[in-house]
């Protein structure tokens, strides 16, 4: 069985990468790295000022070169920006690197997740219930190709709440620790 020192936690925006990420590290007793913050820290922005300033492209291009760095820490969860394995290669640098894991969950359950954060996330700024609902059914279908790539695909559609996060990440290391060694 392989042993790893990395995994990567992917998926939609609001599939709980950071939550579940932060508890799963302290219970592995791993470091913990959002690259969605690691971004924010190097450039000194914020996600969406980096989005608005410099557009889609450049944002996608950054955000690999974080990837790069992060992939060579050891002893580490790292979450991942929701649309980072579809950019650059970066599923195939994740699962050479490291053991990815897919936080599948459901358009309906995305939907109550960000919803309140409409405003807030670069890509659903403004839209309306439908039209949320929409981008997120048809986000989710482009970019299944790649997340569906990863080494462990986990279903995360429960609400997320204290109790279920803790039984989520406790059912996450019994299937992780099927596949490799922890």
């Amino acid at each position: 069985m392989k042993s790893i020192n990395r995994i990567y936690l992917i998926g939609y925006m609001g599939s709980g990468k950071t939550t579940i990420g932060k508890r799963l590290a302290r219970k592995l007793e791993l470091q913990f790295v959002d690259t969605d913050r690691f971004m924010e820290y190097r450039y000194r922005k914020t996600i969406g000022e980096i989005f608005s300033e410099k557009g889609e492209t450049a944002f996608r291009l950054m955000e690999h070169n974080v990837l790069q760095e992060v992939s060579e820490y050891e002893n580490v969860v790292i979450s991942t920006g929701g649309g980072a394995p579809c950019f650059h290669n970066n599923i195939d640098l994740m699962n050479q690197t490291g053991f990815t894991v897919y936080l599948k969950v459901s358009v309906g359950e995305l939907m109550k997740r960000l919803e309140t954060g409409r405003n807030v996330r670069p890509l659903l700024k403004n839209k309306t219930k439908e039209e949320l609902r929409i981008f997120i059914a048809e986000n989710i279908e482009k970019r299944s190709e790649f997340y569906n790539q990863a080494q462990l695909i986990f279903n995360a559609d429960q609400t997320i709440g204290k109790i279920n996060i803790e039984n989520m990440v406790d059912n996450l290391i019994l299937f992780i620790s099927n596949k490799v060694n922890l």
